[in-house]
């Protein structure tokens, strides 16, 4: 038995004994599509985050190291097929490969696809799943990835999401042997730096152990992606959001601050709040508002700022630090100086998949989809932000 935080569990907690075949979990980051997806644990250790929609159905179990082990063995069997039949193709002059040879054992099926589509994106990157992979105990951890770097020596990167509670709570020097062993990249939900919005959504971390945690993910020589919430805090506490979330930040140091902004699914915590009146969401002036006080009071860091999500207002508010700070201040400025008009019109646009960035209005064509589909819609300057959320909500 090992502790974390309140959650004690077995490292053999898994209720399926019984090995079942190549599991894959449910998501991962945007930036780790073309991974390999490789699940040590099922669903969430804490999942009570009151913005998120993901496991909560479902129990936390850590899968036994054997079952992944057996994971990463059967997709190597089939890489090596592919490669192989890749190299013969080659030699024919062949730009395709044929798989008709390969025989895919029946509960094989799900590792052959995995291997199939990994080596068509480039064998770059694998991804640990689920919400916390750091949570097994390290020598567990340190195993998996050092088979996996046996078996696939070329891959560039291995990366993990975590939880800022469990980071904290492990020790430098299991930390730097990890990272030795060969997990390159960590993806952390800070969310905000505010004690009160993070006590507000049940995020289970306070901002000093958010710090500890990035801290010492840096010190291990970790590349470290932060992940921030804007609108997380609603109207009420949007200044403070912004403000402690940048302090936060400025003492980590991240290699990347990516930007993921507030959606309320329907089957959440938050959601019921906001519908019975006691959480008030701004609208996307107020994010855009909120996102410029928060990037001007970044200071004295180098971190990469990313807007890659489809539910974020702009894309290229994304640059290095300090030297793209101004480049992506200018953009935040330009749509609040808007005429209320016009920032609708681009308001629409993105949350119907016209516009990515406000230049995107200088395009006839894509100007009059949007007109012509704003009218389909009914939507009004009276309606627009009710209207605007529920598209803003199917994009999930």
């Amino acid at each position: 038995m090992f502790t974390t935080g309140n959650i004690q569990m077995k490292s053999n907690n898994n209720p399926d004994s019984e090995y079942k075949g190549f599991e894959q979990g449910p998501i991962r980051p945007p930036s780790e599509a073309h991974s390999l997806l490789i699940r040590i644990t099922r669903n969430c250790p804490w999942n009570r985050c009151s913005f998120c929609p993901v496991y909560k159905e479902s129990r936390f179990s850590i899968r036994p190291v054997e079952h992944v082990i057996k994971d990463i063995d059967t997709v190597h069997k089939y890489v090596k097929h592919l490669l192989h039949l890749a190299d013969e193709a080659r030699k024919k002059g062949k730009q395709e490969i044929s798989t008709a040879d390969i025989k895919v054992e029946t509960n094989e099926s799900r590792a052959f696809n995995a291997a199939y589509y990994w080596l068509a994106a480039g064998m770059k990157s694998i991804f640990l799943q689920d919400a916390n992979s750091l949570i097994i105990k390290p020598p567990d951890l340190i195993k998996i990835l050092v088979h996996l770097k046996e078996c696939f020596p070329w891959t560039e990167r291995i990366t993990s999401y975590a939880r800022s509670h469990t980071v904290a709570r492990i020790s430098d020097d299991d930390l730097l042997a990890i990272r030795t062993a060969g997990l390159s990249r960590i993806h952390i939900g800070l969310e905000s730096g505010s004690d009160k919005v993070l006590q507000m959504v049940k995020k289970g971390v306070s901002k000093e152990t958010h710090i500890k945690a990035g801290q010492k993910a840096k010190k291990a020589g970790f590349e470290l992606s932060e992940y921030v919430m804007p609108g997380i805090g609603g109207i009420s506490l949007s200044r403070e959001h912004a403000l402690e979330t940048a302090d936060a930040l400025n003492q980590i140091n991240p290699d990347v601050i990516r930007l993921r902004s507030l959606t309320i699914p329907e089957n959440t915590g938050l959601y019921d709040e906001y519908k019975a009146g006691r959480f008030e969401k701004g609208n996307d002036l107020i994010t855009a508002k909120e996102i410029l006080l928060f990037i001007e009071n970044l200071n004295n860091i180098t971190s990469y700022i990313k807007s890659d999500h489809i539910l974020n207002l702009f894309e290229d508010v994304e640059g290095k630090l300090p030297q793209d700070k101004e480049k992506i201040i200018n953009i935040l400025r330009t749509f609040i100086d808007m005429p209320p008009q016009e920032q609708l019109k681009y308001r629409v646009g993105r949350r119907l998949g016209i516009f990515s960035r406000l230049s995107d209005m200088d395009n006839p064509q894509k100007l009059a989809r949007m007109e012509n589909a704003s009218i389909s819609l009914g939507i009004t300057p009276e309606n627009a932000d009710k209207t605007i959320d529920e598209l803003t909500r199917r994009m999930m």
